[in-house]
């Protein structure tokens, strides 16, 4: 194989693997949309079904006994794999990335065509175009990874405070304990993501 041959070939599985990448990536999102939408229709269930038990106290306390540790577990498993899909989407948009960079060397270095898939990779112009936003890690929080895991530290702190409630009527001590809680809990979510996301760029 000469090497116009071997340069047609690579650029025909060039070709399919960029193919392939979008198609990942379009499942992962596809995927997240969906788990994330399972998630909070069973939270709106649940808050429904708390508006029918709020008018018997008799009912309502082994009814957030039931149904908040199941919450918490359904919200727990559905974060984990968001921030997965998270990292498997910029891996994918990564390796666009370089095969974009390919064809700016090869076929329109003299043009504009691809011209940002050529910067390095550490640049903030590609992290940009990586994700669609600006990079850092404070722009985590506006993933859906996130949005879940501040849902799940609220379910947290909502049933410590639930407990500290049945123990005694420590009004106040509810409110703090419940804050504090769902704020420790959505930050060592977040730190999850930021370390997940800092682990797998390859």
């Amino acid at each position: 194989m000469d090497d116009v041959e071997r340069e047609k070939a690579l650029l025909n599985v060039l070709n399919t693997e960029h193919y392939a990448l979008q198609t990942s990536r379009s499942g992962t999102i596809e995927e997240a949309t969906g788990r994330a939408t399972i998630f909070l229709s069973v939270l709106s269930a649940a808050l429904i079904g708390l508006g029918f038990a709020a008018g018997n106290e008799q009912v309502v306390r082994p009814y957030l006994g039931a149904v908040l540790p199941i919450l918490v577990i359904i919200g727990i498993l559905t974060f984990l794999r968001l921030v997965e899909t998270t990292v498997e989407n910029s891996l994918d948009m990564r390796r666009i990335q370089r095969i974009r960079a390919y064809y700016h060397h090869r076929l329109a270095s003299e043009h504009d065509f691809f011209a940002d898939a050529v910067a390095s990779e550490d640049s903030a112009e590609t992290a940009r175009m990586l994700v669609g936003i600006r990079s850092g890690r404070w722009e985590l929080l506006l993933t859906t990874a996130a949005l879940v895991g501040a849902v799940n530290a609220a379910l947290v702190g909502s049933g410590v405070a639930l407990v500290l409630g049945m123990v005694g009527d420590w009004h106040w001590l509810m409110v703090l304990a419940g804050v504090a809680v769902a704020v420790a809990a959505f930050v060592a979510q977040f730190l999850y993501i930021v370390r997940m996301s800092r682990g797998r760029r390859t």
